[in-house]
């Protein structure tokens, strides 16, 4: 088993949904805000190329924001369907189970600090 009390699980799970609600709005936004800038209003398709370059950046950063809403969004949804596995809590390097505490601050978390910790020692992090 997990370790965790039905109270610890089920106050994780509503935070995951919470989460994953809200991740997807914000992506939607993103996204929005996006497209929205690509399209050039009528006077600014002569601009310089100084304020063009500048335009291209801030559009690169935001499409970097979605990708990074989007990759959390997915981490989200993969703790979310191991709670519907009976997984959830569990490392996916050594199988032990992730204590509550670092669950609670990261709900998405996928390992137990050791294997983070050898993960991160190693150049191979891996997500949570």
């Amino acid at each position: 088993m997990n370790g965790l009390e039905s109270r610890q699980w089920e106050h994780l799970q509503e935070r995951l949904r919470q989460d994953y609600a809200g991740l997807l709005a914000k992506l939607a936004d993103e996204t929005l805000h996006t497209a929205a800038l690509r399209r050039p209003l009528p006077h600014e398709t002569q601009a310089s190329p100084s304020d063009n370059a500048s335009q291209r950046s801030f559009e690169a950063q935001q499409m970097e924001a979605a990708a990074h809403t989007l990759q959390q969004l997915q981490s989200v949804r993969h703790a979310l369907t191991k709670f519907a596995e009976a997984s959830y809590g569990l490392c996916e390097t050594c199988g032990d189970p992730i204590g509550y505490s670092r669950l609670n601050a990261r709900p998405d978390a996928r390992l137990c600090i050791a294997c983070q910790t050898r993960a991160e020692l190693h150049g191979r992090p891996h997500p949570a």
